[in-house]
């Protein structure tokens, strides 16, 4: 899989994935240093690079040859925050659809 190659080439762990047709859930560990701008750009280029190289019509099936919106949401958590999403198996699990909150 693209993510997990990228994954070998970072100081990260890509602990669960999960997502529907537009978008992914993703959560990662990551380094203090590590500016959060930076992995979400490299993350989106390698998978954006990748499946195109590979698929070279792909492409042709996007808007100005562009997987990827520029806008994410990332949120940021301690160690014992980030052990309870991940031992809790709903979190990312249960985010197959885009939630809008009124």
């Amino acid at each position: 899989m693209v993510l997990h190659q990228w994954e070998k080439n970072n100081p990260t762990w890509l602990a669960k994935m999960n997502g529907g047709e537009d978008h992914v859930h993703l959560l990662i560990e990551y380094p203090p240093h590590v500016a959060i701008s930076s992995l979400v750009n490299s993350l989106k280029g390698v998978s954006s690079r990748l499946p195109r190289q590979e698929f070279p019509d792909l492409a042709q099936r996007y808007y100005k040859d562009i997987l990827w919106s520029p806008s994410y949401f990332a949120a940021s958590c301690g160690a014992m925050a980030f052990v309870f999403i991940l031992r809790s198996n709903h979190f990312i699990d249960l985010q197959t659809k885009c939630l809008i909150f009124r």
